[in-house]
């Protein structure tokens, strides 16, 4: 059964934003893990790169398929998940902790359009 962590913001493309003060980290959300199977490969973008909310910033890859992810917020790139490079099956063993990149918010107000998690798992079902 898939895990819905309060206080996280979620799309319904299924990512995930975790607000810490002015950065935020953005990775897929355990259902979408749980739905894709054994990650196999994680396409990150780049330090630096900017985003508008919506807009495709990568792709997992799973025995099954491979998924576009989408930024659910405007923001600029600060960090990316490295960790991920070497073992992408990370994002299965713990979704919410193996976050794919950290931004900058431009619009924290974008995330009221967000969901939480009560809403994103209704969404689910």
């Amino acid at each position: 059964m898939a895990k819905f962590i309060e206080g996280l913001y979620y799309s319904e493309s299924h990512e995930f934003v975790k607000v810490d003060g002015e950065f935020a980290y953005v990775g897929i959300t355990d259902y979408a893990q749980s739905q894709l199977g054994t990650v196999t490969y994680v396409d990150m973008p780049e330090e630096g790169d900017d985003f508008e909310a919506g807009e495709e910033f990568g792709a997992v890859e799973s025995v099954k398929a491979a998924s576009d992810v989408f930024s659910p917020v405007s923001c600029t790139v600060v960090e990316v998940n490295e960790a991920l490079e070497d073992e992408p099956e990370l994002i299965n063993k713990d979704a919410f902790e193996n976050w794919i990149m950290k931004v900058k918010l431009n619009d924290p107000s974008e995330l009221e359009g967000l969901m939480d998690a009560a809403a994103y798992e209704n969404f689910c079902k």
